[in-house]
């Protein structure tokens, strides 16, 4: 059985208690294919403050059953659930294709399997989160309990918005919590066309709804006195912004994961080719549009023109498998909509002051959001270009000396996400890894993450993790049980 909704049918209603419904709101927003500016839709509902709070309502009377209802089925559906994103992958692709740009091959099919082992990762750990006892040495025997917080809210972004779905929502559901999904307005119909499958998994109704809208819509659910808990991933001025509603409502639980400019540490010593191949793959993956990607590249000067010259060759055969997404063999599409791509082409044109071009710089083609593999050298450490994150396939690379040097310059931002080392000395690898502020460090590696391990950034990077135990930490209260035995 394939999925009621298509590239030319996709889906216009929200889901809430098990059924797609009209919005309550009369408003409506469009999303264009940024391969050509092609308007998509123009009736995606924009919810408003009755669709919000319809959405709570349902959460709300679904949580009592939810939370009790036996591990074995909880795993069950979350199983069940994974398995028919599985099926639908392609199908789900193509409804996050025509608004994303996303080749199915080098990224769709990457997402879609990225959702579906996080609810089964999830699933697994139904029945296993437990609590902790402490030794009755006072006589009083102390144990604690994980508790399930209630209602509870994911905001995904638009560059991984299938993908995320699994990161907020399994570990959310698999704790006991409702959760309510809002997608990005730019991204919006593979999370709505989740409401099929999550008819045919069997959750309870209440238990798992999609929402669209913008950030007011996401505003409604950053304020609302009866959400728990919500996990947004986004830029850092909407992330303070939510922090702040949070706050001043009901002071809910906020996860954050707000991007960064990761570095990327070439030493004298490392396996060359290896690290071409990572810091490659790490800018164009998405079309740069992804949040650890490596766009920094410090490299130690004894292999700064080996590794610029096969740098530079690699990016530019990258870009020869630009075009359209939805043609076979096309590896890099376009950017997301023509907001970003003028925000991007902004960054490239006031970055030719900043550093020299090495290779890009220009459009691809005369219509659609394409742009080539940009990268500049010898920039300052203050410039725009090294500050800023782009959130497009555009780098810097400059020159080292020392390691003392390369660190100061690495930690020299707001960001602290992901940073990579690449050297055959672990000695000096484990050292740097300690030095490094960030969240997550590759060593002969970079921009990856895994399943089982937290996944986040320091300084203004974000708040909390996701992945691993520490998502269902975040998703859960402790509770502390004292018993006294002397009584």
């Amino acid at each position: 059985m394939t999925l009621p909704f298509s590239a030319s049918n996709p889906p216009t209603q929200i889901f809430l208690n098990n059924q797609f419904v009209d919005a309550k709101s009369s408003q409506k927003f469009s999303v264009y294919n940024p391969k050509d500016s092609s308007l998509v839709c123009d009736k995606v509902p924009l919810c408003g403050e009755d669709d919000v709070n319809a959405a709570v309502d349902g959460a709300e009377a679904a949580f009592p059953k939810w939370k009790k209802m036996p591990n074995t089925e909880r795993r069950d559906l979350l199983l069940r659930f994974a398995d028919l994103i599985d099926k639908h992958s392609e199908e789900l692709a193509v409804l996050t294709r025509i608004t994303l740009g996303a080749p199915y091959e080098s990224f769709g099919r990457f997402e879609g399997s990225m959702a579906a082992e996080s609810f089964r990762y999830y699933a697994g750990f139904v029945d296993k989160f437990g609590g902790e006892s402490y030794p009755q040495d006072n006589g009083f025997l102390k144990i604690t309990r994980h508790e399930p917080l209630g209602v509870t809210a994911g905001v995904v972004p638009w560059n991984g918005p299938l993908g995320t779905v699994g990161l907020k929502a399994a570990p959310a559901l698999a704790t006991g919590n409702c959760f309510i999904l809002k997608p990005s307005e730019k991204t919006p119909f593979a999370a709505l066309a989740l409401g099929h499958l999550i008819q045919e998994a069997g959750f309870p109704p209440g238990v798992f709804q999609v929402v669209s809208g913008d950030g007011s819509t996401g505003a409604l659910i950053a304020r609302h006195m009866r959400i728990r808990k919500i996990s947004f991933t986004g830029s850092i001025p909407t992330g303070k912004k939510i922090q702040q509603m949070a706050a001043e409502s009901n002071l809910k639980r906020v996860t954050l994961e707000l991007g960064g400019k990761s570095p990327a540490l070439v030493f004298d010593d490392c396996n060359l080719d290896n690290a071409v191949t990572w810091c490659v793959n790490a800018i164009a993956a998405n079309t740069g549009q992804v949040c650890f990607a490596a766009s920094r590249v410090y490299v130690q000067e004894g292999i700064r023109d080996q590794f610029v010259a096969k740098y530079k060759a690699a990016l530019e055969e990258r870009a020869k498998t630009i075009g359209d997404p939805d043609a076979k063999g096309t590896i890099m599409g376009p950017l997301v909509d023509e907001s970003q791509f003028k925000r991007v082409m902004g960054f490239i044109e006031r970055g030719a002051s900043q550093g020299n071009l090495l290779t890009g710089g220009q459009r691809v083609g005369d219509q659609g959001c394409f742009v080539q593999p940009t990268v500049f050298t010898d920039v300052d450490l203050d410039a725009e270009i090294s500050q800023n994150e782009i959130f497009g396939p555009v780098s810097i690379v400059n020159t080292f000396k020392t390691e003392e040097e390369v660190i100061e310059k690495a930690n020299a931002t707001e960001y602290g996400l992901m940073a990579g080392v690449f050297t055959q000395d672990i000695n000096r690898a484990l050292r740097i890894a300690s030095d490094f502020e960030s969240g997550m460090v590759g060593i002969n590696c970079v921009s990856l993450t895994m399943m089982n391990t937290p996944f986040g950034g320091s300084k203004q990077s974000g708040l909390g993790r996701e992945c691993g135990r520490n998502a269902l930490e975040h998703f859960t209260e402790p509770k502390t049980v004292m018993i006294n035995l002397t009584y």
